[in-house]
């Protein structure tokens, strides 16, 4: 288990030790998150690497990640915990068939931890080994009102109410990292109890960071076409513009063909990758992204290496 980073430096180090590319803004939020124990709430499009800040944290410190993905429904049994109602049934009748069992002592008995199922949240409560686990709170947005409530009293108090048991608190709080897409707001009593940032989409300049780390075997002029079609892409009127993600599978896709560069017979025949709705795909297949690329070219050839 390593410590917590002491200083932005070293957090932007951390951060670079598990292969993410950060700017010092996001490594200034998190390392205050981290020092003051507090939630950091990430908000930004589908696809920019909110969720990797929290498998990279739980790597680069040795932490249990514990993830906790969002639905729209999502309810206490599911995020919290839960009884195993078929082996306290099975203790009743096991108790009924020896005789005698007084029902007060039998309620304390089935009502313990031994038939208590535990889920993300719960289980980010308790104590690690390896120290407190990172909390991933993932789409958080995906849920519903109620279930922010509730969320409340954990990130206030880290601890939550079972009525059967009382408050479990949690001895040392867990790093908390709470995703959202923003295809809702979520309520401000939420928000207050977390530091906020906002995960932007990368500068061209970064995003060629990004694929020297996580594609270094993209020639260098594939990377820095694929780079500008997608800066350019991000700025059209899509139903979905592709995030970092979509860019390295893209690099990936095209390596795997031994594309050294782009050609619109590569754009079209690999867009399913970069592009996630056919009518985004439609809309640039064929003569638009011919024109794109050829745009992208003659700009890129008095243009300096990224």
């Amino acid at each position: 288990m390593a410590a917590l980073p002491t200083s932005v430096d070293e957090t932007y180090a951390l951060l670079s030790g598990g292969n993410y590319v950060a700017d010092r803004s996001l490594a200034t939020a998190l390392h205050l998150a981290l020092s003051l124990g507090r939630p950091l709430f990430l908000e930004g499009e589908a696809g920019v690497g909110k969720t990797e800040i929290a498998k990279v944290l739980s790597g680069t410190l040795g932490r249990k990640l514990i993830r906790l993905q969002c639905y729209e429904g999502l309810d206490v049994s599911s995020a919290v915990y839960e009884w195993n109602y078929a082996r306290q049934m099975v203790e009743i009748r096991l108790a009924e068939a020896a005789g005698g069992a007084d029902r007060e002592g039998l309620s304390k008995d089935i009502f313990d931890d031994r038939f208590l199922i535990k889920r993300p949240i719960l289980q980010a409560l308790e104590e690690q080994p390896e120290g407190p686990p990172v909390l991933l709170i993932d789409e958080l947005d995906r849920t519903d009102e109620p279930f922010e409530a509730f969320l409340l009293e954990v990130l206030s108090d880290f601890q939550v109410t079972i009525p059967e048991l009382g408050p479990i608190v949690a001895k040392e709080p867990p790093i908390v990292i709470i995703t959202s897409n923003r295809t809702r707001e979520i309520h401000d009593a939420l928000k207050r109890r977390c530091f906020y940032y906002w995960v932007d989409y990368p500068t061209a300049e970064r995003e060629a960071e990004i694929l020297k780390v996580k594609a270094p075997d993209a020639p260098a002029e594939l990377t820095r076409q694929v780079i500008a079609f997608v800066q350019r892409l991000r700025k059209m009127d899509l139903f979905k513009v592709p995030g970092v993600a979509e860019t390295i599978d893209w690099t990936h896709a095209l390596v795997q063909l031994d594309y050294l560069a782009l050609d619109p017979k590569a754009i079209d025949g690999t867009l399913g990758v970069l592009l996630k709705y056919q009518d985004d795909i439609a809309k640039i297949s064929g003569s638009e992204a011919t024109r794109m690329l050829a745009q992208i070219k003659t700009e890129l050839a008095g243009a300096p290496s990224l």
